[in-house]
């Protein structure tokens, strides 16, 4: 999930097309080890995903867009990545979350580095070099004549998804120190925050609120955690408005800004944003629901793979939203279903990390302010966007198993 993105633009630009789907190979590798060994991942969630994606598959064939390769596409989604939330959730235990999230803290302070130098270099410069080896760049339309940048991933989204996950794990070492040093927390804590201009990403930016107001609400539930939060807002920002004044990133503060502006004019403000491409994105494709076909156009072609397979081109066939992908692929009944489905393994995850937290155990709660709307509302059939929501809701539930030997002397 990590150096895809990397492979495809700068190691094996001529392999670019079979690397996208690099990671299910892997996948299929897990499910079947961890089937040998005797594990089974059935539950209400994977029956109703796997027989809704089944019925899919068929009707895409049968009644749809008719492409095998497309619906197959669309059918590796579910059948090989939406285990992997509960294969991770049960093999992974807290510990080992813990020691990801210090690997991460230490990863986010090169990258930090990388995304600065596309940040100021130019899109035909080897560090912007898009995927394939395309030298018109891999960077997004930002303002102010900067692009998004990408960091090791091939698009800009990647980028964002990884610092978001950086942001709950590095607010959660703020409360439980766990293992990291106080240096490399404020480095990687810096390397966040200059990163939010330079990325241009507003859902970064979004992203970071939502995680630090699920800190303020696990600091409020130990006496302990409130003078460390009151800590860490009383450093933190000091370290924020210093780097601000250096020229990297007070030039990135003036892009975000007016990218800010930009889309504030389009979209109507941030209550415009919060509507229309947040809600929006949940109801707009009910309200055009009895236009599409029973069983929908046929599972995968809602994807940019799809849409290159069936047109030649990439674009949105169905929808650019989640929602509105998969009640297009699906059908409004099936694709209700698969959403609704997601949505309460969400809340079921969400409930018992809430629950976790007046135990002592802050790193479910945490990791659950990103990977909710991962697990909700994250585009699945984008593979980067899959794969960070799967991680993350499995990461998620891992952190909810105690250490082993914790475990092991709970029961003698």
């Amino acid at each position: 999930m990590l150096f895809e993105g990397a492979l495809r633009k700068w190691v094996l630009p001529q392999l670019s097309v079979p690397l996208l789907i690099v990671r299910d190979p892997v996948a299929i590798a897990i499910i079947y080890y961890y089937i040998s060994y005797g594990y089974r991942f059935w539950n209400a969630y994977t029956v109703i995903i796997f027989v809704t994606t089944l019925i899919s598959f068929i009707t895409a064939i049968g009644l749809g867009h008719g492409s095998i390769p497309v619906a197959v596409f669309g059918l590796r989604i579910y059948l090989f990545h939406f285990p992997l939330i509960f294969i991770i959730g049960e093999i992974f235990d807290r510990a080992e979350v813990e020691k990801l999230g210090r690997v991460l803290m230490y990863l986010i302070i090169p990258m930090t580095v990388l995304v600065a130098l596309q940040f100021y270099s130019p899109q035909s410069a080897w560090v912007n070099r898009g995927v394939g080896g395309n030298l018109e760049g891999a960077g997004f339309s930002g303002a102010l004549g900067f692009f998004r940048p990408p960091g090791l991933f091939s698009f800009t989204n990647g980028n964002s998804l990884l610092y978001g996950m950086a942001v709950a794990f590095m607010f959660y070492f703020w409360r439980n120190r766990s293992g990291l040093s106080k240096l490399i927390l404020l480095m990687a804590t810096l390397a966040i925050f200059i990163t939010i201009p330079l990325s241009i990403s507003r859902a970064f930016l979004f992203q970071t609120v939502i995680c630090f107001v699920f800190l303020s609400f696990a600091s409020i539930t130990d006496v302990k955690s409130i003078f460390t939060f009151i800590g860490m807002i009383l450093v933190v920002p000091v370290i924020l408005l210093l780097a601000a004044q250096t020229e990297v990133v007070s030039t990135g503060l003036a892009a975000f800004a007016q990218r800010f502006e930009n889309a504030g004019v389009s979209e109507g403000g941030i209550e415009g944003t919060f509507t229309d491409r947040f809600l929006g994105g949940f109801t707009r494709p009910l309200a055009f629901s009895d236009e599409r076909p029973l069983f929908g156009y046929g599972i995968g072609m809602g994807t940019n793979v799809g849409s290159t397979i069936l047109t030649g081109g990439v674009s949105y066939l169905i929808d650019e939203g989640e929602t509105g992908r998969v009640v297009g692929e699906q059908g409004l009944f099936i694709g209700l279903i698969n959403i609704i489905t997601r949505i309460l393994l969400g809340l079921s995850v969400a409930f018992i990390s809430f629950k976790k937290l007046f135990m002592g155990n802050a790193l479910p709660w945490m990791l659950l302010s990103y990977s909710l709307l991962g697990m909700i509302n994250s585009l699945w059939g984008q593979p980067t966007s899959l794969g960070f929501a799967v991680f993350s809701m499995g990461l998620t539930i891992a952190a909810i198993n105690p250490p082993l030997n914790q475990e092991q002397e709970a029961y003698g």
